[in-house]
């Protein structure tokens, strides 16, 4: 039993490291290819010269992140530079589309699950879970080119550590999917739409005539080396700040008091303690006007990150916790994040893009996932794009 549980602890250690240095690197090319290919080929029959597309926000968001980040994660049945095959590049898109919506049915009641009922009591939802099983069955990944390396490996430690059927191994693939989407989805609809939203400095995405980007294909180290108009670090930050809703548990190792401003707590070994960084985001006297999208809140006034945030005098080391903390803290943020600056970027390179109702209302935060990380919009919003001419 030892021998297993050194087995499967040095797994998570590898499953780990295939998200950060090279594997990393490897990760966001990837995603840089497929944003483009989803962006520009995958919905090419969206376009009409000089023609505006309306759509809602948040279901654009959803559909590219997901195509984008499903070709990322398990590769393609083809391969889009040489497969010209209209039929078979249509085909993979229904696939990944119809995966979508399994994913949504399954998503949406994922808190229920969370709170402890059994998924047989939801049919559609069980029904979608056991879709995406069966597309993400190992014989069926074996189908495909460029998997990435996090699903190798994990293919790799199913069939040698763990003792799983293969429906069991796929649906230790289906979490994977679930983890990479349900927060980064929501993340970038909110970065967009703040950006969207703050009328201020709108001039930036309304040139049409200056492109951020070069003309044509970009590779993945512009989005490192552009000088984009406003801060994006700040704004993706700001955004999931806003809309971030986890909750962090630990368990006590020994007794202690824990003391407050007004009060104490007596904490007993064992106990769990429940920490909801939403109550930091939305303080007052660490960020002033709080439920206000400040684009810049994250930056100095000589342009560098910001990181000194204080309460009642004191400077905090935990200020902003949209990923958790510590050892728990979320494995796959600095992919996350890329992902969504990859995606801002090359959707104002790409596009002319404006919101439908200049007057929008910022819609409400989801309340029903609160706890589980980023909350989804109550609501859909309106926005309008074009082709830009490359």
């Amino acid at each position: 039993a030892h021998n297993l549980f050194s087995n499967r602890l040095l797994g998570m250690v590898a499953l780990t490291q295939t998200l950060q240095g090279n594997a990393l690197d490897a990760l966001i090319e990837a995603m840089m290819e497929n944003l483009q290919y989803v962006m520009l080929q995958s919905r090419a029959s969206k376009f009409q010269p000089n023609t505006w597309v309306t759509e809602g926000l948040y279901t654009f968001c959803c559909q590219v992140m997901f195509e984008s980040g499903f070709l990322t994660l398990f590769g393609k049945e083809f391969n889009p530079n040489h497969d010209k095959n209209l039929s078979k590049r249509e085909t993979e898109r229904a696939h990944i589309l119809n995966a979508l919506e399994n994913f949504k049915e399954f998503d949406r009641i994922f808190p229920a699950l969370v709170a402890g009922l059994p998924i047989h009591l939801f049919k559609s939802a069980h029904s979608a879970r056991e879709k995406l099983g069966e597309a993400l069955l190992h014989k069926n990944l074996l189908k495909r080119d460029n998997l990435s390396e996090l699903v190798m490996l994990r293919m790799f430690l199913n069939d040698t550590l763990s003792t799983f059927d293969d429906m069991e191994k796929a649906k230790t693939h289906v979490a994977v999917l679930w983890a990479s989407q349900a927060n980064t989805i929501p993340a970038t609809f909110w970065s967009l739409f703040y950006l969207l939203n703050n009328t201020s400095d709108k001039l930036f995405w309304t040139s049409a005539e200056n492109p951020l980007l070069p003309h044509g294909h970009i590779h993945t180290d512009s989005v490192v080396t552009i000088s984009f108009p406003l801060p994006i670090d700040s704004i993706i930050k700001e955004a999931m700040r806003l809309s971030s809703a986890s909750m962090t548990f630990r368990v006590a190792k020994e007794d202690f008091t824990l003391h407050l401003e007004n009060s104490f707590y007596n904490i007993r070994k064992d106990d769990i303690v429940a920490l909801y960084p939403q109550l930091l985001h939305f303080d007052p006297e660490i960020y002033a006007d709080p439920l206000t999208f400040k684009y810049d809140r994250y930056l100095k006034e000589n342009k560098e990150e910001k990181t000194d945030f204080y309460r009642n005098g004191r400077k905090l080391k935990y200020y902003y916790m949209p990923f958790g903390a510590g050892i728990a803290k979320c494995p796959g943020r600095l992919f996350a994040v890329h992902e969504i600056k990859q995606f801002l970027v090359l959707i104002f390179s790409y596009f002319e893009i404006d919101l439908v109702d200049s007057n929008v209302q910022c819609p409400s935060l989801d309340q029903s996932r609160a706890g589980l990380g980023i909350l989804q919009p109550s609501n859909d919003i309106d926005f309008r794009y074009r082709l830009k001419c490359l």
